[in-house]
């Protein structure tokens, strides 16, 4: 490779030296379309979301008069899949749903998604914020009964797919991504009420952003929480969660997803 692409360079070395012979095939399958779900229960209008993302929020335990905190909603499509899941079980009405994003243009564009596919009132309902998800605990401590963390990450799939990107990558960026995957976990964990849910996803393939990030935090919360893997019916598990990925997982993915609930 040229110089101009010595981060594609890099980037193929790493994937190939942590996923070997695999990496070809996994390679193959991200440079696929996603194996997309239609959202449509208690929506206006469908909404199409990657199957494993739709699936990762049945592992919230819902029910009616839940504070639900989704701390990196945009673009939108979990705050939708939670507001979905929560229609077929009857407690939508009730659900008190909080959805920040930090980027004033992803906040932007979170809105849009709200306001095309939702009921205007259910849409005026979602309150809407623009916190530093790192820094959620200084705002509110203790008070939700769920929180999703859908960090920031990797995102190899989008990576693969946007050459000028690729080629400015670097083994900094997942150890930096990593870092801040922890802070936001522990923000969301600082946010939750004892016996609340806390949500881990990435859409990275890494371990260091995924099991790596999960034990960091429990051994930093120690036995203030404690794992409880999630079943969504799809996914390898993994030493703290599950991994789904779209080479064995009919397209679905990457997504990682860690569940843990605080103790009194």
């Amino acid at each position: 490779m040229g110089k101009s692409n010595r981060g594609g360079e890099a980037f193929e070395q790493l994937y190939h030296e942590r996923f070997g012979v695999r990496w070809a095939e996994l390679r193959a399958a991200l440079l696929r379309s996603p194996g997309y779900c239609a959202l449509e229960d208690g929506l206006t209008k469908t909404y199409y979301l990657d199957g494993a993302s739709a699936r990762s929020v049945t592992a919230v335990p819902l029910q009616a008069g839940d504070r639900v905190l989704d701390l990196c909603a945009a673009p939108g499509g979990k705050t939708l899949a939670v507001l979905s899941t929560a229609h077929t079980r009857a407690t939508a009405d009730r659900l008190e749903l909080t959805a920040n994003e930090r980027s004033r243009t992803r906040r932007a564009r979170l809105q849009r998604t709200l306001q095309e596919h939702l009921p205007a009132e259910r849409a005026a309902a979602v309150r809407v914020t623009g916190h530093d998800a790192r820094r959620w605990g200084l705002y509110e401590q203790e008070a939700y009964d769920h929180v999703i963390a859908d960090v920031p990450c990797s995102a190899e799939r989008h990576m693969l797919s946007a050459p000028a990107e690729l080629a400015r990558w670097s083994p900094a960026r997942p150890k930096r991504l990593a870092i801040d995957g922890y802070a936001i976990l522990s923000a969301a964990i600082t946010a939750a009420r004892a016996g609340g849910t806390v949500l881990y996803l990435t859409c990275a393939l890494l371990e260091d952003e995924n099991d790596a990030v999960i034990a960091k935090a429990l051994q930093r919360f120690g036995r203030r929480v404690r794992v409880a893997p999630p079943a969504i019916g799809i996914g390898t598990p993994t030493q703290h969660g599950i991994q789904v990925l779209p080479d064995v997982d009919n397209d679905q993915g990457p997504l990682y997803i860690a569940r843990l609930v605080k103790r009194s």
